[in-house]
């Protein structure tokens, strides 16, 4: 009989045991709940960080790669400046009627078109401005033709390339650039 009391327990250590089993497997489940939401929320952070970042990649792209690089400038005969032009390295075509150019001189003097006329100096005629390209266009500048210029060209939507031209005082086939 003394060997039965040492190994009976009574019913309310039974329940408190098993109380505190089922309020540990709880919590741990809780734990792994959290810490699945908590992934979850890493993970989409993670997401939206490069998506946006691949947005600005692509947008820094648009504005700097398609842009037009001005090799040289040579002053032409009367108001007429020759350029030698190029697209930035790694760009994509642009089509020749989105290339725009502005030419100012003083503030009530400007000069501007567009980039319709150039010329590709391979022959090959090819419309438009294509990487790894040169091309020529003789830009008339009626109201900035003896003035020192700044020349701006904007190639459809991305970047703006600038060049101050010093015609003041050149003469005819000297380099302006």
């Amino acid at each position: 009989m003394v060997k039965n009391m040492k190994n009976e327990m009574k019913n309310e250590n039974r329940d408190d045991l098993a109380a505190i089993g089922i309020g540990a497997m709880i919590v741990f489940i809780a734990l792994i709940l959290v810490a699945a939401v908590a992934s979850a929320v890493i993970i989409q952070t993670a997401e939206k960080l490069q998506q946006n970042a691949q947005e600005a990649g692509e947008g820094t792209k648009d504005a700097i790669a398609s842009k037009v690089i001005i090799i040289n400038a040579i002053k032409g005969a009367g108001a007429v400046t020759t350029l030698t032009l190029e697209l930035a390295p790694g760009s994509d075509s642009v089509d020749e009627a989105n290339v725009a150019w502005l030419a100012t001189c003083t503030a009530a003097a400007v000069d501007q078109g567009d980039m319709s006329a150039v010329v590709n100096l391979d022959g090959s005629g090819d419309a438009g401005f294509e990487p790894n390209e040169i091309y020529s266009i003789d830009l008339t500048l009626t109201n900035c033709g003896a003035l020192d210029t700044t020349l701006y060209i904007q190639a459809g939507g991305s970047g703006t390339t600038y060049e101050v031209l010093n015609l003041e005082g050149s003469t005819q086939g000297q380099l302006v650039v």
